[in-house]
């Protein structure tokens, strides 16, 4: 990453300042998704990641699709994989042999942080659990990042995504009511735990500072998908009502739902009386809001049905299109359902900076998420570091430790 540069409109406009991670030295022993998303913030944020790869890599570069040119098992570069691990470095170490073990361990002497995603006690068995860790270096920061954590009965358990998103209760409260049980489109339960993992490792970071000594950090994507899912444990403890799906309505907010105009849905979220008044008004409808079942938010959730009649009622009278600029004006939250082709090409997203480039070094272009952490002071570059090739940077990391070449 280049320090000091801005060429977008994210508001970095005056980045004098380095990224605010630099410096810090992180040892990535992370595969597929929570580990290498939690890691390539940290790139992004200007930490120098090394990735720690075993003989024949991270998983993931064996994930589709494939681009040309690269060391992907189908011929070319997983653009999953270049997706969650732009900016960072690549050697490829065997824990279990005396080489390997002895570099990993130079390197671990000098980082900041070390983070993986196996499964609990997997480093301990190869003799690098946290005792030994915090041997090598007092000041490490330990993010450990697991199915279900390091402790508890389910500890040594194998999980994936769709193994939280079930056990977490997530799948039960989505999708439309009565029908059966779906996945969220996108792999929460390593995103989130991705996410809780960077925020362990920064508090942990500031407490070193008090401290000088290091702590280690233990994420469960488990308790990861219980964490988030605020309205539907709050509900359930206050009440003992069980949760269901409601499709896109919210189960204490009304309107909070998708109106069908014509053919496609329009989102409309209004969250107050007042919110509701202008939507009325905005619908040419103000006496709705004035009768009895929908003067507050508890008698409008009461009878959210009859209100979604009244609503698609007025609604039918003009296009989709025409009510989002209508209600916009009106200041009532609204949106329409985009696909992710519609996602990208947002000039919104594109203002935000949020789909970036990577080029790698022979000037192949890759395109990607952006970082949604703008920072005033520092740069968000609109073109990032590619993904490694797989060892491609053993030379300099050797070099860097003073090891010798064939370590």
């Amino acid at each position: 990453m280049k320090h000091g540069e801005n060429d977008n409109t994210t508001g970095a406009t005056d980045a004098t300042s380095e990224a605010p991670l630099h410096g810090l030295v992180v040892v990535d022993l992370t595969r597929v998704l929570a580990g290498p998303y939690a890691t390539m913030v940290l790139a992004d944020l200007g930490a120098q990641v090394i990735k720690v790869e075993p003989p024949g890599g991270d998983d993931a570069r064996r994930f589709g699709p494939f681009r040309d040119g690269g060391d992907g098992g189908g011929g070319g570069k997983s653009a999953y994989f270049e997706s969650l691990n732009r900016g960072k470095q690549s050697i490829v170490l065997d824990l279990r042999t005396a080489p390997g073990r002895a570099t990993f361990e130079k390197l671990v002497a000098r980082a900041d942080v070390l983070v993986e995603n196996n499964r609990a006690g997997a480093l301990e068995k190869l003799g690098y659990g946290w005792a030994a860790l915090r041997g090598l270096n007092r000041r490490i920061i330990y993010a450990a990042i697991s199915g279900f954590g390091q402790t508890g009965p389910y500890r040594k358990l194998p999980a994936y995504d769709l193994v939280v998103q079930g056990m977490g209760g997530l799948m039960s409260i989505t999708g439309e009511a009565r029908g059966r049980p779906v996945r969220v489109g996108t792999s929460l339960g390593d995103i989130t735990a991705g996410l809780f993992a960077l925020s362990g490792i920064l508090s942990a970071l500031h407490r070193r500072e008090r401290t000088g000594v290091g702590c280690m950090v233990d994420i469960g994507m488990l308790d990861c998908q219980v964490a988030i899912l605020e309205n539907a444990i709050a509900r359930h403890l206050a009440t003992d009502d069980l949760p269901t799906p409601l499709g896109m309505r919210h189960p204490s907010i009304t309107p909070f739902d998708g109106y069908l105009v014509g053919d496609e849905y329009l989102i409309i979220a209004a969250g107050n009386d007042q919110l509701f008044r202008r939507l009325c008004v905005a619908l040419g409808n103000e006496a709705l809001a004035d009768l009895a079942e929908f003067a507050s938010n508890e008698r409008r959730t009461e009878n959210h049905a009859a209100l979604k009649v009244e609503i698609e009622k007025a609604l039918a009278k003009r296009r989709a299109d025409e009510w989002l600029e209508k209600l916009r004006q009106a200041g009532v939250p609204c949106a329409p359902i985009n696909d992710i082709g519609q996602v990208v090409d947002d000039p919104h997203i594109a203002a935000r900076n949020m789909i970036v480039d990577s080029l790698d070094e022979h000037g192949n272009r890759a395109q990607m998420a952006g970082n949604p952490i703008k920072l005033s002071d520092c740069a968000d570059p609109t073109t990032r570091p590619a993904a490694p090739q797989l060892d491609a940077h053993r030379a300099q990391i050797l070099a860097w430790l003073e090891c010798p070449p064939q370590a």
